[in-house]
């Protein structure tokens, strides 16, 4: 499948010297595959499911990486398979945090954050779902550039109520809130919300059927694309 051609995410990229010089460690979550994703459970049987949570994720992490300012990811992931693929990732430094036990993913989100800044206490730090099958790099780019006019930020998703990526400068702290409503948790806790178009890979996260079909317009990476292709038209019918 070919990935049509879009915009850029953030309209003209900053070129001062400050968005120049931050470098950012992203932490990616990403849920065991066995457990994620149970809306699409209704479309998909166990495998299918499984099978694209992980791509999604190995996407996801791949354009991050390909992305110019990300010099590290911190993937935390209770999914064995993931664990054992994402210091593969080409384009940066990979760190895994292993989860033992499911505790949300707040906590999550914090173990990565406090990898994070162990690792590099003078970069900029972002939290980036992992189920961005479709994202680009360039519009990642962008976003990050954007990022550097204020201490903290976040990129709402397509609907405008979720969270796709909380961003946080050096030295500025991160307060996550993800889950419903969350676009309105970050903003009370001072994340600015970031002018990013609703069609922006970097605000199409998949949690629906819905956004099956929408990624599919978008063009997702290549093993979303592979997975979706074998399992046929049935997770776009009805």
């Amino acid at each position: 499948m070919t990935r049509p051609a879009v915009g850029p995410a953030v309209g003209p990229a900053v070129t001062s010297d400050r968005a120049a010089a931050v470098r950012w460690t992203l932490v990616v979550p990403v849920k065991d595959a066995r457990l994620g994703k149970t809306r699409l459970a209704e479309h998909l049987d166990d495998p299918g499911r499984i099978a694209l949570v992980r791509a999604m994720a190995a996407d996801t992490l791949a354009a991050a990486a390909a992305t110019a300012q990300v010099d590290r990811l911190v993937v935390v992931t209770g999914d064995p398979e993931v664990a054992r693929l994402a210091p593969a990732t080409v384009g940066a430094d990979v760190d895994v945090v292993a989860e033992t036990q499911p505790r949300g993913l707040d906590a999550a989100v914090r173990a990565g954050l406090a990898r994070a800044r162990a690792l590099d206490p003078g970069s900029g730090v972002g939290v980036l779902l992992g189920d961005l099958p479709a994202l680009r790099p360039g519009d990642l780019a962008a976003v990050l550039d954007a990022a550097t006019a204020h201490p903290r930020s976040f990129v709402p998703d397509a609907d405008g109520t979720g969270t796709t990526l909380l961003l946080a400068l050096p030295g500025a702290d991160v307060d996550p809130c993800f889950g419903p409503g969350s676009a309105r948790a970050h903003t009370d806790r001072g994340h600015v919300r970031l002018d990013v178009p609703p069609g922006s890979t970097v605000r199409r996260d998949v949690d629906v059927r819905e956004d099956l079909r929408a990624v599919r317009v978008l063009g997702p990476g290549p093993r979303t694309c592979a997975v979706l292709d074998e399992l046929g038209p049935a997770e776009l019918a009805g």
